[in-house]
């Protein structure tokens, strides 16, 4: 080659490179992994914090559901230990009263799905137990070595997570103790809480959800071979931490198969669960309401953030891509008018004509961006009206039971205001003075009782006691007498009273009052229609109660009817709203008594038995 040639090539070459063209394509290629990489990680953090927000969000309501079963269960041993057949049968143990507390905690433990409730005496002995059908029966067994017995004896209160030394299942045990009068240890309330219905129910959300102790024992867990590992290597601190009983079985205590994050703040693990293959998951945990438990949760990532940070790339390189075509075009259109200034026209409309489909392209993709943006705005709109929904359905229901009951216990009050004020009209334009004056304070009466009704609400949204004292029981049954006499005169129904009411109870007047009058309307519904309607109230002292007895001869009630009849809102009639029994039987209690429906050969009969002064 010629050196002519050369030179030629080296300065065809120059010019090549330092053309606009070249420079236009440097500059997007730049632009493009600049910006890719900017927007890549924007929309990883945005996705990242994303996730983590659901994480944190599904921790607390597992949390929630977690704290609700625990405070339902930590109730019973607290009602459990104001148990008057509880307190008796450890004061006096005796085989009829252990029977009668065995069925007793089989029906407690039925309603609220608690696995098991035993009550030991001072010395640590299984008095009784729900159990004691089963073969496994803790009757008879001896629990003072036990943590959560020593440490209700020794504190009034205990919790402790074990395996069961029959069973052999895992729970958390509850534990409360119960003083004599005299302060005396009488013995223990312990109920064992097995978690398996909740672990099914975290296991059916797809999401694997665990707690651990203090000590990072995993004790309950969504993936069974989870349970009883630990967060991390057991050492002697970790282990000293931990209220669990470590006498486990082979191989527990092995850490995950995964690195628990350590911190509070949501990270991204990868995690195999079960059989499945490993994949990216998004840690987040939260404190319980059990000192020390921590629930850990795994949300999975399913692509989510690498998708985010693929449409974010793609767009930041479709946005540079644009605004570099739309440069070089308008490097092209200046060329094409310098070199071809008759083709101006033709070159201006094929610009334009490029810049709209290009502009199109992306006006597509920002729509759809919108829509994206839009969707997601709507679905958080739509979660938070379903929260406030839930909030707003709870507090009605609550509202609703308070105002259906009080407007049920003010309902016979006002009909016989109402009945005297039409007396007192006719009297007063008989000019009998001195019969208006007793009508008009037997109104009086009436209205204050309105209002001891109120002040029950008001007590109620206070959480303050009754007004308990020493009262005749005549009197509370001649005030019940008194607003439903017209009611058994209109039915012509007989009433026989049997024993003397001459005795003193411990309770409220007037609501005693309401549970009498509301239990002789039920009796006189019940008996309409009735050939030879009867009704006898009858009062006897038997033992340490008094009873207050009263039966109708009525058709009496269905068998399936009998067992629901304490049930909120169940009423055999179309009118009826399903409360009084309930409010009736809620009143007795505050008394300290019980309201139960006795067996009878005919009609209904219900003893309300109190405690005498």
């Amino acid at each position: 080659m010629s050196l002519s040639a050369v030179r030629e090539f080296i300065e065809r070459s120059s010019s090549f490179i330092w053309r606009p063209w070249t420079l236009l394509s440097l500059g997007w290629l730049t632009a493009g992994l600049v910006f890719a990489g900017l927007a890549g990680e924007a929309a990883r953090r945005d996705a990242t914090q994303e996730l983590a927000r659901q994480a944190t969000t599904g921790a607390a309501l597992h949390a929630a559901v977690l704290r609700s079963e625990l405070e339902k269960q930590r109730a019973i041993p607290v009602v459990l230990a104001e148990d008057p057949d509880v307190a008796a049968l450890l004061a006096r143990p005796a085989d009829q009263a252990a029977k009668a507390v065995d069925r007793k905690l089989e029906r407690l433990a039925g309603q609220t799905r608690a696995a098991v409730i035993y009550v030991l005496d001072a010395q640590g002995l299984t008095l009784a137990s729900s159990n004691w059908r089963a073969p496994t029966s803790f009757v008879g067994v001896r629990y003072d070595f036990r943590p959560y017995f020593i440490n209700a004896m020794r504190d009034g209160q205990g919790e402790f997570y074990a395996l069961g030394t029959r069973s052999g299942r895992p729970g958390l045990y509850l534990s409360r103790r119960l003083d004599a009068a005299d302060g005396r240890p009488l013995g223990v309330v312990v109920l064992k809480v097995e978690f398996d219905a909740l672990e099914a129910q975290w296991r059916s959300s797809g999401e694997p959800a665990w707690v651990a102790d203090p000590g990072g024992v995993v004790l309950v867990a969504s993936v069974p071979e989870w349970r009883f590992r630990a967060t991390g290597p057991m050492d002697e601190a970790r282990r000293r931490l931990s209220l669990t009983d470590l006498t486990l079985r082979p191989g527990a205590l092995a850490p995950l198969p995964f690195q628990t994050p350590p911190g509070d703040r949501p990270r991204l693990v990868r995690a195999a669960v079960g059989e499945a293959r490993p994949q990216t998951w998004m840690h987040a945990q939260t404190d319980t309401a059990t000192p020390g438990w921590t629930l850990h949760l795994l949300t999975p990532e399913r692509g989510a953030v690498g998708t985010a940070v693929a449409t974010a790339r793609g767009l930041a390189v479709l946005t540079v891509s644009l605004l570099a075509l739309i440069v070089g075009v308008l490097l092209r259109r200046r060329r094409l008018a310098v070199l071809r200034a008759r083709a101006e026209e033709e070159g201006r409309l094929e610009l334009e004509r490029r810049i709209r489909e290009r502009t199109h392209e992306l006006h597509e993709a920002n729509q759809a961006l919108n829509r994206q943006i839009e969707e997601r705005r709507r679905a958080e709109a739509a979660r938070e009206l379903l929260r406030d929904e839930l909030v707003q359905a709870s507090k009605l229901a609550a509202l609703g039971q308070i105002v259906a009951g009080v407007a049920h216990e003010i309902n016979q009050p006002v009909a016989a205001i109402w009945t005297y004020a039409d007396t007192a009209v006719t009297l007063l334009e008989r000019r009998e003075t001195d019969k208006v004056l007793d009508a008009l304070r037997r109104i009086g009466d009436l209205t204050r009782r309105i209002g001891a009704i109120t002040q029950d609400l008001r007590l109620f949204s206070r959480k303050a006691a009754p007004n308990i004292d020493e009262i005749r029981l005549e009197d509370a049954i001649q005030g019940g007498l008194q607003l439903t006499r017209g009611r058994l005169e209109e039915g012509g129904i007989r009433l026989e009273r049997i024993g003397s009411g001459e005795i003193k109870v411990h309770a409220d007047q007037f609501r005693l009052e309401q549970v009498i009058v509301n239990l002789i309307k039920n009796a006189a519904e019940a008996m309409e229609g009735q050939a030879d309607p009867q009704l006898v109230l009858t009062v006897e002292r038997r033992g340490e109660r008094v009873r207050l007895i009263i039966a109708d001869n009525g058709p009496g009630l269905a068998p399936e009817v009998a067992r629901q009849l304490f049930t909120p809102f169940v009423t055999t009639r179309s009118n009826g709203l399903g409360l009084g029994l309930v409010i009736c039987r809620d009143i007795i209690a505050s008394f300290g008594g019980e309201l139960d429906l006795a067996p009878s050969d005919r009609g209904a009969t219900f003893v309300a038995a109190l405690r005498p002064a």
